[in-house]
């Protein structure tokens, strides 16, 4: 028995998404069951061997033992102020405008707690990542989703949010390329996000994990690439999907030297930084030489095609994604669009586990997320017994 009972904080929180996923997959393994893990974002592949090799050669060293700045070494941000320059054409200062995360994860939920005062709006993307939203509630504000929808290319429609809610927003979380749903923002829409943030005087984060898991030539933009945006807010990146590296737990923010200031006191009162093994072997993951992370999009490309092609033999609705490695399919007819109701049923009969829209807020019902995070063969796997559990429940 608890000694106490949890904060309210605690007991308003819904369930965490992949903390459901996680039992229902260690359930699933306990029964024997054969599983190709399609749910959660996590890279199959190593992090790449001259990163292993810096961050083998940075541990020995003593003079790195140390507690850590929170807010990054000077190396670490120098080199994020290069790399974003060389891939945006954004120039950084690294001393002001660059700060360490301990995972991208780990700034999204800190943030809030810089800016938002209980009463404050935070506008949150739905279907979106679960910890915008968390990290509103820890710090006492009220979450307002923007449905993202179809119709709307799953970009918020921003002449929707009532004038009221936007007099009251402090703080805006934006996410694209998108997860779950893999829609790629244009420069347009961010220029509009910058002239309604600066009118009504708000915080912009965005959060550019995926930016660098793409198909074909057109390269994903950075908000901060945007006229105005360094003005208004920052973006968030993470060295976890780019470079294989979701352990290590290693990321960024840039822009606005204001909205990184007020991070960084919440950061140094909170946290204490990033080892500074982990960061040198950061270091050597921004300067890898093009070619490899051509290698890992292809190796993604590769997946999303044989996806595509079963998905679609089974029955699927399919749109094959620009970026990131997630699909966002419709649940096929039988299911009452019920994105909980296909999860169980493709991890029952086809051992395959997938992610319910639902579990990402309301618009995502209706929707599953198929992520491209097992080789080639199993994942055509994965598609034949999804296609083969689907035709025996249409035969029954």
């Amino acid at each position: 028995m608890s000694p106490a009972p949890l904060a309210r904080r605690l007991e308003a929180l819904p369930p965490y998404l992949f903390a459901e996923i996680d039992r229902m997959k260690t359930e699933a393994l306990a029964r024997g069951v054969d599983l190709i893990d399609l749910s959660i974002g996590d890279p199959d592949s190593p992090t790449p061997e001259h990163i292993v090799q810096a961050m083998q050669s940075a541990v020995a060293e003593p003079g790195l033992h140390h507690y850590p700045s929170s807010a990054g070494m000077p190396g670490f941000r120098e080199a994020v102020a290069e790399w974003f320059n060389a891939r945006f054409g954004v120039e950084l200062s690294a001393s002001d405008e660059v700060i360490s995360l301990i995972g991208s994860k780990e700034g999204v939920g800190h943030l809030p707690l810089a800016f938002v005062d209980p009463g404050d709006v935070v506008l949150v993307p739905s279907p979106g990542y679960p910890v915008y939203a968390i990290g509103t509630l820890f710090a006492g504000g009220e979450v307002h989703e923007m449905p993202l929808t179809e119709q709307n290319g799953f970009l918020p429609d921003l002449d929707a949010i009532a004038e009221d809610v936007l007099k009251r927003t402090k703080l805006m979380f934006l996410n694209y390329p998108n997860n779950p749903t893999a829609a790629v923002a244009t420069e347009d829409f961010f220029g509009r996000v910058v002239e309604l943030a600066k009118k009504h005087g708000f915080i912009v984060a965005h959060d550019a994990a995926y930016s660098e898991i793409y198909f074909g030539d057109k390269r994903p933009i950075s908000f901060l690439e945007v006229p105005g945006a360094r003005e208004v807010g920052i973006e968030l990146h993470s060295l976890s999907k780019t470079y294989n590296m979701t352990g290590w737990r290693i990321g960024y923010a840039v822009g606005n030297r204001d909205v990184v200031a007020g991070l960084a006191k919440i950061k140094s009162n909170l946290d204490s930084g990033v080892f500074q093994a982990v960061q040198q072997a950061a270091i050597a993951a921004l300067r890898t030489p093009p070619a490899l992370l051509d290698d890992i999009r292809q190796r993604y490309r590769a997946r999303r095609d044989a996806l595509a092609e079963g998905l679609t033999r089974a029955g699927l609705d399919v749109t094959p994604p620009d970026a990131t490695f997630y699909f966002w399919c419709r649940v096929p007819e039988g299911f009452s669009s019920s994105s909980s109701e296909f999860t169980s049923f493709v991890l029952e009969r086809a051992g395959v586990l997938t992610t319910p829209g639902s579990g990402f807020g309301a618009p995502g019902e209706g929707f599953v997320r198929f992520a491209l995070t097992v080789s080639v063969e199993r994942t055509r796997e994965a598609a034949q017994r999804i296609a083969e559990a689907l035709t025996l429940k249409k035969r029954a």
